[in-house]
């Protein structure tokens, strides 16, 4: 497949539900695709050599393979959390999104690779696109896996930017709900505050299908197409605010050029476009993050650094001992605004659907020893609003752009909706059924 349409995941779950032969044949093709790539891609820590459909081929995911970060427990398959300390620990328990995935009869299909204990010290994926480059992270490898057409659905976390900022790097759909709409439970913490459980998907629809599932509750939206256009109907252009931020200086030329383009796209296809002038203090909001993150990384994982401080990473250690010079009254004041703004959320709106910001500062670094800037990830985790993110284009290395979209706490389908309108106004741009097999400029379809 060639073009920039993808047929309809939904369709394809409502076509064979029920059908154990057709699950089946996913499988085996995701499992095709993975041997092929793996040598090379290292999206997964693990994979089991068989699957049982079953059953699950009946639930409305009809026995879909999702990908599951390695932060994340599954009772049958190693959990290490990207760390050497857990190596081959085995949980005696599924997180509870492990459990929701396998009601709704998708099939966990193996392990992504995470950074250690989800912040910076990177695992071995690289980008799919091209595989001098990083992936981003932390969610490095759920990122990698769906860009490289492997799984059409994979979970991650985000702390400050790593579900948004990896997907955006690898070219595919990032969805971070608002804070605590997916729980947590058997997700190893990083910062309690700040930790979401977020998507991965190559469309929205695919995004938005996880949210009716795992966010709503609502496995009914997905009987039929018919069901789903009345669960989830489609937006019409509205008014959009375009928040370039305090930060726009770190902008690389081409991501701006990137998304002055989009911003016409959108313009053009009928939307109504303000620039924002935001109404908090964005650095004051970044720093926040950091000392939210530094504090609540102390009481995470500073006992694990203290009883192994040999398997612990630098990156980390340094985190913890900011953490622990991190003055109460400052941590304190940190949580009384995050409070704060995520109860104006829908007041610095400023009378707009969502708003629109970059994804990242351009495209991914070079090498896979830095991760990335989440500088315009970070704010949205501190208010805990949903955010997504949406291919809008490559650069001259044949790297993605990613264009995020950003709504008020707890509108997480309305933001859905509005990104999914962008998805289709950007599209003509994107190469959505193309990936790269690591090397600049080679392609094969998905």
């Amino acid at each position: 497949m060639t073009s920039n349409e993808r047929p309809s995941l939904l369709a394809g779950l409502v076509a064979d539900r029920g059908d154990v032969e057709a699950a089946r044949a996913r499988l085996a093709a995701a499992t095709a695709r993975a041997d092929e790539l793996e040598p090379w891609l290292h999206a997964f820590t693990w994979r089991p050599s068989s699957y049982d459909v079953g059953a699950a081929a009946g639930g409305p995911l009809a026995g879909l393979p999702v990908g599951v970060k390695d932060l994340i427990d599954t009772r049958d398959m190693p959990t290490a959390y990207g760390s050497p300390i857990y190596r081959d620990h085995r949980p005696s328990a599924d997180a509870r999104i492990v459990e929701l995935i396998r009601q709704s009869g998708g099939t966990v299909f193996g392990k992504t690779v995470t950074t250690e204990f989800a912040w910076r010290e990177p695992g071995p994926t690289v980008n799919p696109w091209n595989k001098q480059y990083t992936p981003g992270g932390s969610s490095s490898g759920s990122a990698a896996a769906v860009a490289a057409g492997i799984v059409p659905l994979a979970i991650g976390t985000q702390t400050v930017g790593s579900v948004i900022r990896p997907a955006a790097y690898c070219g595919v759909v990032g969805y971070k709900p608002s804070f605590g709409r997916v729980p947590r439970d058997g997700v190893h913490p990083l910062s309690a505050s700040l930790d979401h459980v977020g998507f991965f998907a190559q469309t929205v629809e695919g995004a938005a299908l996880a949210h009716a599932l795992f966010v709503e509750g609502r496995p009914e939206a997905l009987a039929s197409t018919d069901a789903w256009a009345a669960a989830f109907p489609a937006w019409q252009p509205g008014r959009l605010g375009v928040l370039r931020t305090p930060f726009w200086a770190r902008v690389q030329p081409a991501q701006k050029a990137n998304f002055d383009a989009s911003l016409e796209r959108l313009r053009a296809a009928g939307a109504t476009l303000v620039e924002l002038e935001f109404g908090a203090d964005m650095q004051e909001m970044v720093d926040a993050v950091q000392i939210i993150a530094r504090v609540e990384a102390l009481r995470a994982i500073g006992p694990l650094a203290q009883r192994h401080p040999e398997l612990v990473s630098a990156h980390m250690h340094t985190l913890i001992e900011a953490g622990a010079a991190v003055p109460a009254a400052q941590y304190e004041a940190a949580l009384a605004l995050q409070a704060r703004l995520r109860g104006e959320s829908k007041a610095l709106l400023a009378g707009c659907d969502a708003f629109v910001t970059p994804s990242a500062p351009g495209e991914p670094p070079a090498g896979i020893d830095d991760t990335g800037d989440a500088t315009f990830c970070a704010p949205w985790s501190l208010t805990g609003s949903p955010a997504v993110t949406v291919p809008s284009g490559r650069s001259e290395n044949h790297l993605p752009f990613g264009f995020q979209v950003v709504g008020a706490f707890g509108e997480d389908r309305h933001t859905l909706q509005v990104a999914a309108w962008v998805e289709g106004a950007l599209r003509p741009q994107w190469p959505l059924a193309q990936v790269t097999n690591g090397e600049v400029g080679r392609t094969v379809p998905v």
